[in-house]
């Protein structure tokens, strides 16, 4: 079981106690997200005129909004991840395809020299025949 971490933060100038299995640094850093959006939105003049309740719809609305976008991204990231990953795969298959082409072909160069050495020592040996033959 998560340990529950309780620790004060100031959000908005008032102090809360807040509690979550998450660490203190965790939730201090929460609140910093949500005062920056507070400081962000409290330039904006419709921001300060509304009331705080419409300002609170408007910030929430704002972090939801924030939110769906992360979201969206992991989403996007993680479609790319997939992709990468199975085109890492197929570049691996081809790797495995073009290496067993090769070992083939080096085989078939290996039978091709020895042939060749062969025909060398078939050519030599006709060769001192057909010599000896015109001595003779």
């Amino acid at each position: 079981m998560a340990i529950k971490t309780d620790t004060e933060v100031i959000i908005g100038g008032k102090v809360f106690t807040i509690s979550g299995t998450e660490s203190e640094e965790y939730l201090q850093k929460v609140a910093s997200y949500i005062n920056g959006k507070f400081n962000e939105y409290a330039q904006v003049e419709g921001f300060r005129r509304a009331n705080a309740e419409n300002q609170n719809v408007l910030m929430q609305l704002n972090i939801a909004d924030d939110y769906f976008k992360a979201m969206n991204r992991i989403s996007s990231m993680e479609e790319d991840m997939s992709a990468k990953e199975k085109e890492l795969y197929d570049l691996k298959h081809d790797l495995v395809n073009a290496q067993m082409k090769l070992e083939n072909m080096d085989k078939s160069l290996k039978i091709l020299r020895d042939e060749g050495a062969e025909k060398d020592k078939k050519i030599v040996r006709l060769e001192t025949e057909l010599k000896a033959l015109k001595k003779s």
